[in-house]
């Protein structure tokens, strides 16, 4: 026997029951394949479904509710040309009869018997009647009633449901929102709804599927499809689900997603899990943290004291007290403040011998920090040059990180030149003396110390002076060792004060014992003018110094370029070899500059012939208002004792 569609031939082949048992001729239902979608055999009354089968999964109509028989093989073919379902027996005679009820039975007649005899009905439980619960209901025949509304829906009469009518069957308790974020509940072995409204596609997989249900806002439910002889695709439905119940049997079951507002099912579990993942990464993490945390925290309580003792012995100074330090500046009191730089406060303190000491302290909020000042405590240990300022030792107690010089009682060389009245206690024989003082210092950084050291931050402020007013060059925080045959090194973290860095160490990042000549260059003619280089201000132009003095020296002028308070004691050749040597070392291209030992050669030797300089670094005439500005903020004369040193990004 075969029932189904010959496409073909456009003949259509089904069951019919008779009118009675005793009138063959064609009663009320009909058993056919309904070939709209998935095909599925459908049992009608008139135009009235009774029962559906569900469909085809490669081995059974789905949702029939049997196991495989072994008197016979189903055989189901759908492709162009048919649509049909057959079997063949295994030695066995059967036979499918719809009955004058709709009663769909399979008899089997068996070797040496005449009569045939019940195998099974197909409608073996009041789940298979068609709707039994109505639209968005499920079956569910182990359960009293059978009949339950689908998980965030509710029965449209509670009445009817309450005397088990459930034909009117069930809405919605929350209505679907396109636009406010919906998930799927999972409704797990179940016989497909009927498809009613529905759109199938054979080639999408599951994430497309779901993906194609969310982006339709009339998608009510979806199925992703997969076949045991082969092949699936995704259905999705639209409106009411109808004909809905569960299944027990292996190899029949399929699984439908309905669409739902959030709030009808809870913590979303995909997130849920992720939380419970994120936590349980984050617990393991804090736990690893804490023990390694612990280790590090027993290992450095172990190395704490051969550290520190390693490191007394790698700085080669002493190690002064944190005690003896905070009793010497009156336990860091505002008062005994005699200076703040990028490094940090100073305090000026006294030791129980009686010896000053000058303390710099490590703030927390410090422009530089812990690096620079294992930069300065390693350089400067090494170096001893009575143009350079003595460091005496350090202290490292705890957090705390400070240095301890030797205190110098005329503070720095800016707070005498950019000072109205105490400029005048600076007369030019000991303004060359500083400036003599200076280029020694620096010949004995890049020639004559144990390490070949460029400073990176000369400046006013970093030159400190003695009781005698002699110079000593401070600060060795940013600067650098060049080791062997170095002449060049090139960074991205530049760092200093404008208007003492030079244009390729400002612009470029590059940096060399030239950076160092163009610092002094700037030191020289500031000291000969009693200017700052970029606070300058003159009523015919806006260049800086630099270019204030190339001008004058163009112009034969030089001499107007010192100060007014040097008038009764300045030797003219003297101011004119330093300005003629300023010029040399600030001239734009690093090539051009004299080096250390030429600087002081020249400066101290009058008989020496120098070259004509070349225009200065950054000669350019600057925007008025920010001039004046600038001005304004610092001015020309200040009472400031420390400047602050400058770190900008390039």
């Amino acid at each position: 026997m075969k029932i189904g569609w010959d496409k073909k031939a456009g003949l259509n082949r089904y069951l019919t029951t008779w009118k009675d048992a005793n009138d063959p001729s064609p009663g009320e239902f009909t058993y056919k394949i309904d070939i709209d979608g998935l095909p599925q055999f459908v049992l009608r009354k008139g135009l009235d479904k009774k029962y559906r089968s569900g469909p085809w999964n490669g081995a059974r109509f789905s949702g029939t509710g049997m196991s495989l028989n072994p008197a016979f093989n189903p055989i189901f073919v759908s492709n162009t040309d048919e649509v049909s379902y057959s079997f063949k027996s295994n030695g066995v005679s059967t036979r499918l009869v719809a009955n004058q009820t709709g009663l769909l039975q399979r008899f089997v007649l068996h070797n040496g018997s005449s009569e045939w005899a019940l195998m099974y009905t197909i409608q073996d439980d009041s789940c298979n009647n068609y709707g039994l619960c109505g639209v968005n209901g499920i079956c569910k025949i182990n359960k009293a009633p059978i009949c339950e509304c689908l998980q965030g829906f509710v029965p449209k009469s509670q009445n009817e449901w309450g005397m088990l009518d459930w034909s009117s069957g069930c809405v919605r308790r929350t209505p679907l929102d396109c636009h406010k974020g919906e998930r799927f509940l999972t409704l797990r072995n179940v016989k497909l709804p009927d498809l009613l409204e529905f759109w199938l596609d054979k080639s999408m997989n599951p994430k497309e599927c779901k993906a194609e249900c969310l982006k339709n806002c009339n998608c009510t439910a979806y199925a992703t499809l997969e076949f045991s002889g082969g092949g699936g695709g995704c259905l999705i439905w639209f409106g009411d689900l109808l004909d809905i119940r569960e299944v027990t049997q292996e190899n029949v079951r399929h699984d439908v997603f309905i669409r739902m507002p959030a709030s009808e099912l809870g913590p979303d579990p995909i997130r849920k899990k992720k939380i419970v993942v994120i936590v349980a990464v984050v617990s393991a993490a804090c736990g690893m943290l804490i023990l390694s945390l612990l280790c590090w925290w027993i290992i450095s309580k172990r190395a704490k004291t051969t550290g520190l003792q390693t490191e007394k012995e790698d700085l080669e100074l002493p190690l002064f007290d944190l005690v003896t330090v905070a009793t010497a500046t009156n336990n860091f009191s505002s008062a005994q403040m005699v200076g703040e730089g990028g490094f940090g406060p100073v305090y000026k303190g006294k030791l129980p011998l009686g010896q000053e000491i000058a303390v710099k302290r490590l703030s927390k909020t410090s422009g530089q920090g812990l690096q620079e000042f294992k930069n300065e405590v390693l350089m400067i240990s090494r170096l001893q040059h009575r143009n350079l300022v003595r460091l005496l030792g350090c202290c490292i107690q705890g957090e705390e990180r400070m240095l301890i010089y030797e205190y110098m009682p005329n503070k720095s060389l800016d707070y005498f030149i950019f000072d109205c009245k105490r400029r005048d206690l600076l007369k030019w024989p000991k303004r060359f003396e500083v400036v003599m003082g200076i280029a020694r210092g620096i010949l004995y950084l890049h020639q004559d110390s144990r390490l070949r050291i460029i400073h990176r931050d000369l400046k006013a402020s970093n030159i400190l002076l003695d009781s005698e007013l002699k110079p000593k060059i401070s600060d060795f925080g940013i600067a650098k060792i060049f080791v062997g045959d170095q002449i060049e090194a090139k960074t991205k973290r530049v760092i200093g004060t404008y208007g003492y860095m030079s244009p390729e160490y400002a612009i470029d990042g590059k940096f060399s014992v030239k950076s160092d000549v163009y610092g002094l260059g700037v030191l020289v003619l500031e000291i000969v003018s009693g200017q700052k280089n970029r606070n300058f201000r003159h009523p015919n132009h806006h260049h800086t110094l630099l270019g204030h003095a190339w001008l004058l020296w163009k112009a034969g002028k030089a001499l107007e370029l010192m100060d007014s308070c040097l008038e009764d004691s300045y030797v003219e050749s003297q101011v004119l070899r330093c300005i003629q040597v300023g010029l040399l070392c600030v001239q734009q291209l690093p090539q051009d500059r004299p080096d250390m030992p030429s600087v002081v050669f020249t400066l101290g030797n009058e008989g020496v012939t120098l070259p004509q300089p070349k225009q200065p670094g950054f000669f350019i005439e600057r925007n008025p208002i920010d001039s004046d500005a600038s001005t304004n903020e610092e001015g020309l004369c200040t009472g400031n004792a420390l400047t602050i040193t400058v770190m900008e990004g390039r």
